[in-house]
């Protein structure tokens, strides 16, 4: 599967992803574009995008995305908040069909 990190997720996050092939926004060279077209973009060479971003899903038609969302909630954007959830966002990944949004929430919220 094929994991594209957005930048606001921290990139150590590619951890959880183990077996997968991960990559962020940043190192597509698509920092600092819109969601619609990063989305656009994305949906070329990935499955999964994983996110942060809350309101995503309501920016976009979603039907119309060839790819899986996968928002993540956490306290703090350290590593040591994801840890805790690595096996409950690569289930959530896994799982993920085109258009689909899952979320994954830190029980330290």
């Amino acid at each position: 599967m094929r994991i594209l990190l957005d930048e606001c997720v921290n990139p150590r996050v590619r951890e959880a992803f183990r077996g997968h092939e991960v990559r962020t926004v940043v190192q597509m060279g698509w920092g600092g574009i819109t969601n619609g077209k990063l989305l656009a973009l994305a949906q070329e060479e990935f499955d999964v995008l994983v996110t942060l971003d809350q309101n995503i899903e309501y920016q976009l038609n979603m039907r119309k995305v060839k790819l899986g969302l996968l928002v993540v909630k956490v306290p703090d954007n350290k590593i040591k908040f994801y840890e805790p959830i690595f096996s409950e966002m690569l289930e959530a990944a896994e799982k993920l069909s085109a258009g689909q949004v899952l979320r994954v929430t830190s029980p330290l919220l």
